[in-house]
């Protein structure tokens, strides 16, 4: 008879985070200290920057996007669906962000979770629409960032 490994009473999320912890928090090299206070200290301001100055162009693409939407399909359905999730991830990301800046600015874990859905949001496009430098490198970078700083969240 085949013996039953317990399972884990943890989402395979939090399987995924403990696991990019161990690689990119731990065992990779530390950043300063403080590097990792700039961080955490002007994250906040450089996110609602970049959301107030990205908001205005995000909108217009969704407006225009929606009216858009059902010619995107003439360039085969592929190209449509493909735009169509583009669109998808730029919102949700967003959505994502903004949530993330009540947290980021008290420095609670809640904030934090809100960048690491987003960062996987922003990797799953990138995975999606075949863009594997961005996928790599863009993925290594705000993973390392994030869990170097992870710690000054609670």
């Amino acid at each position: 008879m085949a013996k039953e490994t317990p399972k884990s009473s943890s989402s395979p999320l939090s399987q995924l985070e403990e696991n990019l912890d161990l690689y990119f928090g731990q065992k990779a090299p530390a950043l300063p200290t403080g590097a990792k206070e700039a961080i955490v200290n002007f994250a906040p301001w450089i996110t609602v920057v970049m959301l107030f100055v990205s908001l205005p162009p995000v909108l217009a693409i969704l407006g225009i996007g929606s009216i858009m939407a059902p010619f995107s399909f003439l360039g085969g359905v592929n190209a449509g669906y493909s735009y169509m999730l583009s669109l998808i991830f730029l919102a949700l990301s967003m959505v994502l962000e903004a949530l993330a800046i009540p947290g980021l600015f008290k420095k609670t874990k809640a904030g934090w979770n809100f960048v690491f859905y987003s960062t996987l949001v922003n990797i799953l496009s990138n995975l999606v629409h075949y863009q594997f430098m961005n996928l790599v490198i863009g993925g290594l970078i705000s993973f390392y960032l994030l869990f170097q700083v992870k710690s000054y969240y609670k």
